[in-house]
């Protein structure tokens, strides 16, 4: 395997967790919080230190950087992404706390709160003996989700500079804000890091390859009633609170997210506010495959019918919007992407996990500009709370992982 500078991943990634980057989905500015813009440029600086084209775009939030090719040979461009922003959790005053050489047992984060990360209840630490473990203090989220990801990708350019004989061919990386509110890359410049394809490094353990999201799409039924006196309410009295419990009991009752798993899909009633006079509820619909997907909405579209039909009037109102795609359509178009990530995890001795991801990245945005992108993992457990975790040697297989693929990809396009 090729030598990574561990002080040099560790001490950066450290550095990023403490800039609170949290993102905000109230926010109307790009980015929606400061934090993402501060380490944006901090990025750029560390990037333009390894004597990198760097830039930072004040438009939408995304800093990024051009390694050229260090041979003749023509190879197609590669893309590598991951994001700036945590998740709606604590994450002001981020105190990062290192554990060389794990034991195994429980970590007590905060003595004081008798905040612990047991592993009766976290397993997967059983298998992070020996390493070198870094957690949050118990207050805050980590930020491993995706600093974790940026170090990593940070740490394999700074590898290919000062290893030339590290054979690549043109590599351009990009650090977007806003992931965790599914906002950030619907404004990503595609023209700025002209690839064919790419992958993100967001979430997810050494091994996992994801290159199907759901398709996606929310709903807002909006039902208008007619109040009356309950005295008075003899055929005249239309209840929208029951109108409202009426089209939620006509869901699926097993197509909900609590049993679904796999390639499964779902409708959600994500929230309903309900008096007599007005009703509003509020759905979001996800299915893997695109005919299930859109029989899903044209359910939504059947019930509001039904319910109408009873009505000399229109009392409701369904209003359908598209979130995003599954990547894997297209994805699968070109079936080289998805094997020359697989032939790195062999190369490296990963026991590759293909799951099919049961939400959305940036990859959907990104897939939808004309950038193919699956993603691989960053090795962080435990996202969007206190028991946050990484260790050194996880984020090691990351480089290890987006360095393999650059020379695979350099192999196959120089035969």
């Amino acid at each position: 395997m090729v030598e990574i500078k561990a002080s040099y991943l560790e001490e950066h990634f450290i550095e990023y967790c403490r800039y609170n980057t949290r993102s905000d989905g109230n926010s109307q500015t790009i980015p929606t919080t400061p934090g993402q813009v501060k380490l944006a440029k901090r990025v750029v600086k560390d990037l333009q230190q390894l004597g990198l084209q760097a830039w930072y775009n004040e438009k939408n939030g995304f800093a990024a950087a051009y390694l050229p090719a260090n041979s003749t040979k023509k190879v197609t461009a590669l893309g590598f992404f991951a994001h700036l922003d945590t998740a709606d959790y604590p994450a002001e005053n981020v105190s990062p706390q290192v554990y060389p050489n794990y034991d195994g047992k429980d970590v007590v984060l905060n003595e004081q709160e008798n905040i612990v990360l047991r592993v009766a209840e976290f397993p997967e630490l059983k298998k992070l003996v020996g390493q070198r473990l870094i957690t949050t203090d118990g207050t805050t989220l980590l930020g491993a989700d995706d600093k974790a990801g940026v170090a990593a990708l940070i740490s394999a350019l700074k590898t290919l500079v000062e290893q030339p004989g590290i054979l690549h061919g043109p590599i351009y990386v990009a650090f977007g804000p806003d992931e965790e509110i599914g906002q950030g890359a619907k404004y990503f410049d595609e023209s700025q890091v002209p690839v064919e394809f790419g992958y993100t490094l967001d979430n997810g353990q050494p091994g996992d390859l994801e290159y199907e999201t759901f398709n996606a799409a929310s709903a807002q039924v909006e039902i208008k009633g007619t109040p009356v006196h309950p005295g008075d309410a003899y055929h005249l009295l239309v209840n929208a609170t029951t109108l409202a419990n009426e089209f939620v009991s006509l869901l699926p009752a097993d197509e909900v997210p609590e049993k679904s798993r796999g390639h499964q899909g779902f409708i959600m009633v994500t929230e309903q506010e309900s008096t007599p006079d007005h009703a509003r509820l509020n759905l979001i619909i996800r299915d893997f495959d695109k005919e299930r997907f859109q029989a899903k909405k044209q359910l939504l579209q059947e019930i509001t019918s039904k319910i109408n039909a009873r009505f000399e009037e229109k009392r409701v109102k369904l209003t359908l919007k598209h979130q995003y795609s599954n990547i894997g359509d297209e994805i699968k178009k070109k079936p080289y992407i998805v094997e020359l990530a697989l032939s790195a995890y062999n190369k490296l001795g990963l026991t590759p996990n293909v799951t099919p991801f049961r939400g959305g990245t940036d990859g959907n945005f990104l897939t939808e500009k004309g950038i193919p992108t699956p993603n691989l993992f960053n090795s962080g457990n435990n996202f969007h709370g206190k028991y946050e975790y990484v260790t050194v040697e996880g984020m090691q297989l990351v480089v290890q992982t987006v360095i393999e693929i650059c020379q695979q990809h350099f192999k196959k396009a120089s035969r």
